[in-house]
């Protein structure tokens, strides 16, 4: 009885693991997004950042 409620348990937690090769496209394909986007707007980004900085203080 013991041994079938621990395979049991061990099958759910099996089915929970995810996709790690997916999270993993998905942070690579971000990052790239964000390089790209600084290497075409990056000044500005600085603008618009310096302009809200100065509006803060």
């Amino acid at each position: 009885m013991m041994l079938r409620m621990y395979v049991r348990l061990r099958a759910l937690g099996d089915q929970e693991r995810g996709d790690v090769p997916g999270w993993v496209l998905i942070t690579l394909m971000t990052a790239m997004l964000v390089a790209a986007l600084w290497a075409v707007a990056r000044t500005k980004i600085i603008e618009i950042f310096e302009k809200a900085l100065t509006l803060v203080s």
